[in-house]
């Protein structure tokens, strides 16, 4: 890593959902939606006959999620990594995936300028320790939002796939943890694999694409 202040070394998937099935990435655009739409409901003249309906109730931010599992950062981890948000280098194989989502704080805010820092193992499941090869870091923007261009990451023994990364807000403790594949078998053998750190991936005509929130245990 570089020698941003904010990268100090003491440095989820919005599946999980409440009661009425809202998550938090689910509320925020939920909200925006609805505060859109309140002009037009009323200035609209209810058709004559028509009875009034009762508009539900804006929903508590508050949906009952934990913050996302720290993991171990295991033996591969370099600083001063560059800052990029492709991994993706010339003459590199493997599946192209590109990993997007959000960092938010426990009150559902999303954290701008958050540090994201991955690194993992090539397709062949093996990881660059004198250089820098798939290995980047970068800042969340205005909304709280990251995008990663990389490669499925290969196996090797005792391991599922897996992507490693620290997440770190503005001057605040790191969060180290892995994101994971769903439907591989080696999930059940795995002794880190964690079900939280799932990603949500989709096949498409040029790879594969996933989505991961990350909660950061921020008021």
């Amino acid at each position: 890593m570089s020698d941003d202040p904010q990268k100090d070394d003491s440095r989820k998937d919005d599946s999980r959902k409440d009661g009425r099935g809202l998550s938090r990435k689910d509320f925020i655009v939920g909200a925006g939606l609805g505060a859109l739409a309140v002009p037009a409901v009323l200035g609209a003249a209810a058709p004559s006959g028509a009875r009034q309906r009762t508009l539900t109730p804006t929903p508590s931010c508050d949906d009952g999620d934990d913050p996302t599992p720290p993991q171990t950062e295991g033996p591969y981890f370099k600083r001063n990594s560059p800052q990029r948000a492709s991994l993706l280098e010339p003459g590199m194989t493997g599946t192209r995936l590109t990993v997007t989502g959000l960092v938010y704080s426990m009150s559902c805010r999303p954290v701008a300028r958050a540090l994201l820092d991955f690194w993992q193992a090539d397709t062949y499941g093996r990881y660059d320790n004198t250089g820098y090869r798939l290995r980047g870091h970068q800042y969340t923007d205005a909304a709280g939002r990251f995008t990663l261009t990389t490669i499925v990451p290969g196996l090797y023994p005792g391991r599922t796939r897996h992507i490693h990364v620290k997440v770190q807000a503005p001057y605040q403790p790191v969060l180290t943890t892995q994101l994971y594949f769903p439907n591989e078998p080696r999930n059940q053998t795995d002794p880190i694999f964690h079900p939280d750190l799932v990603m949500n991936v989709q096949n498409g005509p040029t790879g594969r694409s996933a989505t991961f929130d990350f909660i950061l245990r921020l008021p």
